[in-house]
């Protein structure tokens, strides 16, 4: 009973660790793309001639980057994949929130509540799905030791779960490549399956590591270079199905959905490789999966609203003798030049003419739509 009780308290001590180092690492990756899209912003902004990658406060950001992963990394050697990988929404919520800070909205609260209200909502549910799945989260405790890994990967439940997840990458990739199948659901999927395979091999190279700095040698075992080749593969081919997914989709929803994605493989992929489920009761179970649910639930409201960009900001030209306004439409173009300058709905001659202003007498401008480019001699007049 001493020895059930022990083992127990270094479970949850460890669960607690890598809890906190998960949320740790969370935040400090939502804070460090935080500090290089504003030194991105602010290097647009003025007239230097300079990469982002000489500038100190994007090497910051990417130090922190270094930090936060690192500490995810960690994470998965304490506690199991089950609680760390639905933690992936607290970087949702940091990142949200920090939009919140930065972009400084001035507006009424009974506007701001309408406008935000289901944000916060989001953020609400996010919290306390993630008390609930953290609480009631499997708390089982193996030493990753390389013939314990082996075992794992030679059993039958394993086995099935790796051919059933190669056959259906094999069809995803298939559609994906030779049917021109660009569907976000495709490209994620594809990209859920390899993270998959990351995590179970991030938390075998991990615990290795783990019980290397204790004393325990396992570097020289052939399941750790097999393991390591794995994760640095799936992480490189992941990557490119995600990046191919925000540029061929709205990024906001392509980050909801692949949360979804990822998270519900990651938990399968602990459940049938780690067997983290096995001893935990219907009752921590049903609450685990209410948890997940209302942090999926958050995080679609969180990304859902988020503020997205314009795709078309119609810019006007105005005709130097008439004075008469016309607004261009070409399609999704991109605005004319800003001259390194952010003051928009100014009136901006682009032949070294002097500002031009609009009449007084001029009431009512007649307004055309033009689907060409303005004929020279006309003053652009950029709107935001």
């Amino acid at each position: 009973m001493d020895n059930s009780q022990t083992q127990q308290g270094v479970s949850y001590t460890d669960n607690l660790i890598g809890t906190l180092l998960a949320i740790f690492g969370g935040v400090i990756v939502s804070i460090s793309l935080s500090v290089q899209k504003h030194s991105h912003v602010k290097l647009a902004g003025t007239k230097e001639q300079r990469s982002f990658y000489e500038t100190k406060t994007w090497w910051a950001g990417f130090v922190f980057i270094c930090i936060g992963e690192g500490a995810n990394f960690v994470s998965y050697a304490f506690a199991p994949i089950a609680v760390i990988a639905p933690l992936n929404a607290v970087s949702v919520l940091t990142s949200s929130i920090l939009g919140f800070l930065f972009l400084r909205e001035k507006s009424k609260a009974k506007d701001f509540a309408k406008n935000h209200g289901l944000t916060f909502l989001g953020y609400v549910l996010i919290i306390g799905g993630t008390y609930l799945f953290v609480s009631f989260g499997p708390n089982s405790h193996e030493k990753l030791q390389a013939r314990n890994i082996v075992k794992h990967i030679v059993g039958w439940p394993v086995l099935l779960y790796l051919l059933l997840e190669i056959i259906a990458f094999c069809l995803l990739l298939y559609f994906y490549k030779q049917r021109s199948a660009n569907y976000l659901v495709v490209v994620l999927l594809l990209a859920a399956l390899l993270g998959s395979v990351t995590v179970i091999t991030v938390k075998a190279v991990s615990g290795m590591l783990l019980l290397t700095l204790e004393g325990s040698m396992q570097l020289d075992y052939p399941i750790f270079s097999v393991m390591f080749v794995c994760m640095v593969a799936s992480v490189v081919f992941q990557a490119r199905f995600l990046s191919q997914a925000c540029n061929l989709h709205d990024s906001s929803l392509a980050a909801c959905v692949n949360y979804i994605f990822s998270t519900v493989f990651a938990v399968v992929a602990g459940a049938v490789f780690y067997l983290e489920f096995q001893n935990e009761d219907v009752l921590h179970i049903c609450m685990f999966l209410l948890g997940s649910a209302l942090c999926f639930l958050g995080v679609f409201l969180v990304t859902k609203y988020r503020k997205k960009a314009k795709l078309f900001e119609p810019y006007v030209t105005m005709d130097v003798a008439k004075g008469v306004p016309t607004i261009h439409d070409n399609g999704l173009v991109v605005q004319p030049d800003y001259n390194g300058s952010f003051s928009y709905g100014a009136l901006v001659n682009n032949d070294g003419v002097a500002p031009a202003t609009l009449p007084v007498n001029l009431e009512h401008p007649a307004v055309t739509v033009r689907g060409t480019d303005s004929p020279p001699g006309r003053t652009n007049l950029k709107m935001d």
